[in-house]
């Protein structure tokens, strides 16, 4: 049995999530990344990761394939034997910005698939391992951190899609959080503000110009790794009080201002 702690944050080869999983191996976590992408194409990524850290799986599963999830929970019970932390992380933008007007079903289901109904049904499979987990530890802390996006609160039309989805995460958090308050499992919501990835890369010279003009008060663009900091002292359990509370790591973006 592995004796330390162990965390799963999907969609950690890349971008946000590989900022949450570098921080956390950091922290002496040891990790289960997932992503669409197979373990060839991401070598280098893991490689910088157990540079950190003792022990990383890597599991190529697509979160909104109930079949992917099943398989990978059997791999991390196989190599690991416990999962302590789940940060669940993996999004996708739709393939086209259209306005809400002109959007389409097909990309409306597949956003919401990866980005709310995979992961919450994976919270579902993980938090009743979890709970077992509780019922022969209970002096371990467990959590499960959501990554969601402004976009739970703030209207982009022409990404309609998205911000739906992650308006449910918001939710999804909620209604964990009180599911498995009694089991001792806090569950928390990180919302990112215009974070430097692959998502954002092709609006980037949009948002130099707005972040220039004062869109952001603290004047930045966020980096994965302001993501990673909060995550890790949720994992951590600095917030062992807090269930259900939500952290924005915005810039104060979303601050009202007059």
């Amino acid at each position: 049995m592995n004796t330390k702690r162990v965390a799963l944050v999907t969609g950690g080869s890349r971008g946000i999530g590989f900022g949450v999983a570098t921080r956390l191996a950091q922290e002496g976590f040891d990790l289960v990344v997932c992503g669409v992408r197979d373990a060839a194409a991401v070598t280098e990524t893991l490689g910088e990761l157990r540079s950190l850290t003792s022990d990383v799986l890597y599991c190529q599963c697509d979160v909104g394939s109930a079949k992917d999830r099943d398989k990978m929970i059997d791999a991390v019970k196989g190599h690991f034997g416990r999962l302590d932390v789940l940060v669940n992380n993996a999004g996708v933008a739709p393939r086209q910005r259209l306005d809400v007007l002109e959007a389409s079903e097909e990309d409306f289901e597949w956003v919401l698939k990866t980005n709310l109904q995979g992961p919450y049904f994976l919270t579902q499979q993980v938090a009743r391992w979890m709970i077992e987990q509780q019922a022969a530890d209970s002096a371990t802390q467990r959590c499960i951190v959501n990554v969601s996006s402004i976009s739970a609160t703030v209207a982009s039309p022409s990404r309609g899609e998205y911000c739906v989805s992650k308006a449910g995460v918001s939710m999804a958090t909620q209604l964990w959080a009180v599911r498995l308050a009694e089991y001792g499992i806090p569950v928390f919501e990180v919302r990112p503000g215009i974070t430097a990835t692959d998502m954002t890369s092709g609006v980037k010279e949009k948002y130099d110009k707005l972040i220039a003009e004062g869109l952001v008060p603290q004047n930045r663009w966020g980096e994965p790794s302001d993501t990673g900091r909060v995550v890790a002292a949720m994992a951590r359990g600095d917030f062992a009080y807090s269930t259900g509370q939500v952290v924005m790591v915005d810039g104060g973006m979303t601050l009202a201002r007059l």
